[in-house]
């Protein structure tokens, strides 16, 4: 409405509609996606709030979508985040879950406790993107940490039974079909809260996975304390893992599995991050730096003069003797051409005559 002038929507239609979205792109330099939500919620106040068909928005300037590499982490850099992350606590169990597994971050914070099979070594993910299944494996130097925690879920839902609040949210319609599974162990939250929040959605007091504010907020301190001068955000560690299995040969097939992908190209963009490393293509700057000239002078020193060139060679001329300067001679021509005729003769032919 602003940007109308403060014109009601209704006295507006679609070429408004258009001539908005273009100015986004074309003056408010906006993202893509931030032109296709504006598309989106003007589509829902017409169409739901004021009950109005649009015809189909044309002359619509598009912004353009940029492509981006992923920001990923080398293993020095994982390392010196570890440092800063407690191993012991749960939330820093849920970064190395992500580092380990290839989680997103909401996978891991809604396991249950009938995902993790220990005795496999693997860890189901249910209804992840896409709402598909898919299983990855279990770090062997996160088993202990895992089982502790479950040992502790145990206990704490021995005293919610006997409290009454040992219930948990269920996927779709379980509940209905299965009356009693809401106080089985294996249906709760791995990653448990230590309170008893109220559901927003049911109004049930009961506990729920722990809020990914508090993962990403350790995130962005660890990454601050550990001097890593990247964008990194708890799915850079998703990148990571995929990056280091590719550079350790694992095979892109086998990756694509553990990350979910739909589409095989989806995770050749971790090809391209690999290409692009340090140890794909030597830069000639270095090849100058192996061949052994210098690369840069010491501070303070100005730069040297090239000499300026000579006439005659450092022994020339001989000592006692003075220089004498002859003329070039001019070299023989290999052929000469004879005089062509007058224009007024029919002849217009030329002759070459071979000096040789």
């Amino acid at each position: 409405m602003l940007w109308s002038g403060k014109r009601h929507p209704v006295d507006m239609g679609a070429a408004e509609i258009g001539q908005f979205l273009t100015h986004l792109a074309t003056e408010r330099n906006v993202s893509a996606s931030t032109q296709r939500q504006a598309l989106a919620a003007l589509l829902f106040l017409y169409q739901k709030a004021l009950q109005i068909d649009l015809p189909f928005v044309e002359g619509i300037v598009r912004a353009k979508q940029l492509q981006r590499l992923p920001c990923v982490l080398t293993r020095d850099e994982v390392r010196s985040l570890w440092d800063h992350i407690p191993a012991a606590s749960k939330r820093g169990l849920v970064l190395r879950l992500l580092y380990g597994c290839g989680l997103r971050l909401m996978e891991a914070l809604r396991l249950r406790v009938k995902d993790i099979d220990f005795g496999a070594g693997a860890i189901t993910v249910r209804s992840g993107k896409g709402g598909k299944d898919r299983t990855v494996m279990l770090p062997k130097t996160l088993t202990a940490p895992l089982r502790a925690l479950i040992a502790q879920r145990e206990q704490w839902h021995a005293v919610d039974l006997a409290m009454g609040r040992a219930d948990v949210d269920l996927p779709d319609a379980l509940a209905s079909k299965y009356p009693r599974a809401h106080l089985a162990l294996g249906w709760q939250w791995v990653f448990a809260t230590e309170h008893f929040p109220t559901c927003p959605r049911t109004g049930a007091v009961r506990r729920h996975h722990l809020h990914e504010d508090a993962i990403q907020r350790l995130m962005a301190r660890a990454v601050k304390w550990a001097h890593i001068n990247k964008p990194a955000t708890p799915h850079t560690l998703r990148h990571s893992f995929a990056t280091h299995l590719l550079q350790a040969g694992t095979d892109i097939r086998t990756v694509q599995e553990l990350l979910g992908h739909s589409d095989v190209s989806t995770t050749m963009i971790y090809t391209h991050v690999l290409r692009m490393g340090g140890g794909a293509v030597r830069s000639p700057l270095d090849s100058l730096a192996m061949s052994g000239l210098p690369l840069a002078m010491p501070p303070g020193m100005p730069p040297a003069r090239p000499p300026a060139p000579s006439a005659y060679p450092a022994a020339y001329p001989p000592a006692g003797r003075p220089a004498t300067v002859r003329r070039a001679r001019e070299p023989t021509p290999c052929f000469h051409v004879a005089l062509l005729p007058s224009p007024n003769t029919l002849n217009c032919t030329a002759a070459a005559i071979s000096a040789s």
